[in-house]
């Protein structure tokens, strides 16, 4: 019989077999989801198979737990079960994927990451569009700026975020655009990702944009002049 408190002590002695045997008890629920959990808070690498064959398990919350752990330990042959959790019918789960890909890095997930964006739970295509923020690849450009005809603000303001962490021509332009969004929250996150890219190009875009604001919000006008101060900034230390 393993109970909660003999969990802790494996933990605490990264007892890897004893916390892949409470894994696989049937017996209790609760002790297997916080077995996967604690396997990956020590990134037990010798677990990655043991966790992999509980993603199908008919408890979500042991789906789940397993899902995290993997991106924790961050073995790539975890990569594609973790792209079929992607379908996973709990929501939460899904989610969980979606983080648990962005941290494994590979690229082999960005097409069904991108997917993914249909999915039909705002939490979920929030953590998609970050994760593909994190995973940089320009394949994601035209489907996150798609995103941003979205009627949710939140969704628009993770979107403009991940476009400042991919860069490129294409995604300054959709930002500039932003800048126009009836959110205060995504126009200022447009800001900050125009910032981080520090294209030149959209100087004279911010400086008209601050002509315009007319003192209509100090917040806003604030944020504008720090992104043209960080882009200037940039430019006298590449030149």
């Amino acid at each position: 019989m393993v109970f909660m408190s003999n969990l802790d002590k494996m933990r605490d002695q990264k007892d890897v077999e004893g916390l892949i045997k409470a894994l696989n008890l049937k017996e209790d629920k609760r002790i297997r989801e916080k077995a996967a959990y604690i396997l990956g808070d020590i990134k037990a690498k010798e677990a990655v198979k043991p966790l992999i064959s509980v993603l199908m398990d008919d408890y979500w919350p042991i789906r789940n737990a397993a899902t995290l752990s993997l991106g924790k330990i961050g073995d790539r042959q975890a990569v594609k079960p973790l792209i079929d959790v992607l379908s996973d019918e709990y929501w939460l789960v899904r989610e969980t994927a979606a983080l648990a890909l962005s941290v494994l890095g590979d690229k082999r997930a960005v097409g069904p990451i991108i997917e993914a964006l249909k999915d039909g739970s705002l939490n979920v295509k929030c953590e998609v569009v970050a994760a593909l923020g994190v995973l940089g690849d320009k394949r994601a450009l035209e489907p996150l700026i798609d995103i941003l005809k979205e009627d949710d603000y939140i969704l628009r303001a993770c979107t403009v975020t991940s476009l400042g962490k991919i860069g490129d021509s294409l995604a300054v332009n959709a930002l500039l655009n932003s800048l126009e969004d009836e959110s205060y929250f995504v126009r200022v996150n447009a800001l900050n990702a125009l910032g981080t890219i520090g294209d030149e190009s959209a100087l004279p875009h911010l400086q008209e944009a601050l002509k315009n604001s007319n003192g209509e919000s100090f917040e806003f006008e604030r944020a504008i002049k720090e992104t043209i101060d960080k882009i200037t900034s940039r430019r006298g230390k590449n030149a």
